[in-house]
């Protein structure tokens, strides 16, 4: 016979049981909408551009498509050097993630470590400095690039995209180096090692994880930005994917309309990247954030 105390541990009302199982399906159920949601965009580019072009405006919309081509493709690369402004796009976008995380950590270090009367007006700069829209500052900055002939330069493009977003990485890291303890960086000098020497051997491996996920965080970023490069790559050695986008979408050449079937094309190649980037370090992403969000 079950005593007391096990009867009540085993005992679950009925009430309670069909709550715990609404409350379950109700999640299921807001799960699904919102990948519903955010899934059903892509998937709709996705199967627009691998369907005729003759089919994608049919009445009543086909969702799942009843021929598969992939001309689609072969049209876009010939419609823009798709080769060049792929390139272009890598370099844009690796060049401005790993030069602004550079930038930010010696800042960040700075910050976290150095006290000094107005270093937390100094930090508010930073932060502040994220709400300000591109717009406001896109002629001074073109006015500066032509005078100095840095127009359709990549290391200016870089330049322009790493001062974008180097306030937000400063945002981020410092709370990172603020958990680095400093009695192991006062060990390290008391050692004999320089600043360089402990910044290298010291901070940097213990902050790796929060560097790693702002160079992708960056990367996306930068692979993504669209104002830059269509106002300062007026050519085509400097043009960039998104511009090419752009190009193809208010091409006279293409006819009456859209060519969303290019377009589309073009869409799924650049959401790749950055989907298999994001499902192969989503980890490492997350728990960066978090780790330096919480003390």
């Amino acid at each position: 016979m079950q005593t007391t105390s096990e009867a009540q541990r085993t005992y679950r009302p009925s009430g309670i049981r069909w709550q715990f199982v609404l409350d379950r399906a109700l999640t299921y159920l807001l799960v699904a909408i919102f990948l519903f949601v955010v899934l059903l965009p892509f998937y709709w580019i996705f199967i627009s551009s691998i369907t005729p072009k003759f089919q994608m405006f049919s009445i009543p919309p086909r969702y799942f498509p009843r021929e598969v081509t992939f001309e689609n493709y072969l049209n876009m690369a010939r419609a823009i050097p798709y080769v060049g402004y792929l390139s272009n796009s890598l370099i844009f976008a690796i060049g401005s993630s790993v030069v602004s995380v550079i930038l930010s950590f010696l800042a960040s270090y700075a910050l976290a470590r150095i006290h000094f009367r107005g270093s937390n007006v100094v930090f508010m700069f930073f932060v502040l400095s994220i709400a300000v829209p591109q717009i406001g500052t896109l002629v001074p900055l073109f006015e500066m690039l032509k005078n100095a002939g840095l127009v359709n330069s990549r290391f200016a493009l870089i330049g322009l995209m790493a001062s974008l977003i180097t306030p937000f990485t400063v945002w981020i890291m410092v709370p990172f180096i603020q958990q680095v303890p400093a009695e192991i960086e006062e060990a390290a000098v008391i050692d004999g090692a320089r600043l360089h020497q402990v910044l290298w051997h010291v901070v940097i491996p213990i902050v790796r994880p929060a560097l790693a996920t702002m160079v992708i965080i960056n990367f996306i970023i930068a692979w993504n930005e669209l104002l830059y490069p269509l106002v300062f790559a007026t050519s085509r050695l400097t043009k960039t994917l998104s511009v090419g986008l752009v190009e193809m979408a208010v091409d006279p050449s293409m006819g009456a309309g859209r060519p969303w079937d290019l377009m589309s094309a073009l869409s799924v190649t650049m959401i790749i990247p950055v989907l298999l980037l994001v499902l192969f370090f989503q980890r490492l992403i997350i728990a960066g954030l978090t780790r330096g969000a919480v003390k």
